[in-house]
């Protein structure tokens, strides 16, 4: 499967797991970057690791801190290879530009129902593009 019209945010290539979720992340309260996991016990990704990943959520809440936060992901070698959203802010924009992490607009926030956890995929955010690889 091929999702393609994305909008790119920050360029670059990410290949990895999909880690999706349809609650927002606060990146400052919810994650803990020297473990690389999502740390709120209420968060249906509780316990989840970030490293590698490509992390599909809707949009970051809460300060914009929490840009520094993905930062602080990059820089404990913890930070996902590439995220996407349905509705990119401002706060995981800087943090994965500070970063140097792609991201993603999708076209629709439906799209992110079609996306499952585990499955891999390569996300190209010079193009517009994320394709999902078939189970092997």
């Amino acid at each position: 499967m091929i999702i393609s019209n994305c909008r790119k945010i920050v360029g670059g290539i990410g290949e990895g797991e999909m880690l999706v979720t349809t609650q927002p992340i606060n990146f400052l309260a919810m994650v803990d970057a020297k473990k690389g996991t999502i740390s709120d016990p209420l968060h249906e990704l509780y316990g989840k690791s970030l490293k590698g990943s490509i992390l599909i959520l809707p949009y970051a809440i809460g300060s914009s801190v929490g840009a520094y936060v993905i930062y602080s992901l990059k820089e404990y070698g913890n930070a996902p290879s590439a995220v996407v959203c349905s509705n990119a802010d401002i706060t995981t924009a800087s943090g994965c530009a500070l970063a140097n992490i792609p991201v993603l607009n999708l076209p629709h926030v439906s799209v992110i129902s079609q996306l499952e956890h585990g499955r891999k995929a390569r996300v190209n955010a010079d193009v517009g593009t994320i394709t999902v690889e078939p189970w092997q």
